[in-house]
């Protein structure tokens, strides 16, 4: 899970710096204790308090490809149509395809016709 940083609760006690320093990067943190996930710390801006906890949490995971489109449907609490609808107001793309590939792709498809 890249793009979330673990934290145990002793590592919180001495480390809480860093917790601060990757919310404010618009990282998540989790925070276990004896191995066992307790608290997601889920950075405040404005997409929070727009869109609320599970919105924004859907689309920072899917977003960094933590989770599918299903999974951060039913995370916003939402259809997959409705999730779209949420990612057309954002700049997260909904396919990861790289533009290389594409125009390749394209190219091999004209050249078959």
């Amino acid at each position: 899970m890249n793009d979330v940083d673990v934290f145990s609760a002793r590592d919180l006690r001495n480390n809480s710096g860093q917790l601060i320093k990757d919310a404010e990067k618009g990282r998540l943190s989790l925070i276990t204790k004896h191995g066992v996930p307790i608290v997601l710390a889920v950075p405040f801006d404005s997409q929070l308090l727009n869109l609320g906890v599970n919105k924004s949490l859907a689309l920072h995971l899917f977003e960094k490809k933590i989770i599918t489109l299903s999974q951060a449907a039913k995370i916003a609490k939402l259809s997959i149509d409705e999730f779209l609808e949420v990612l057309k107001e954002t700049d997260i793309d909904v396919v990861g395809y790289p533009e290389s590939e594409l125009d390749e792709d394209l190219k091999n498809i004209l050249d078959n016709e």
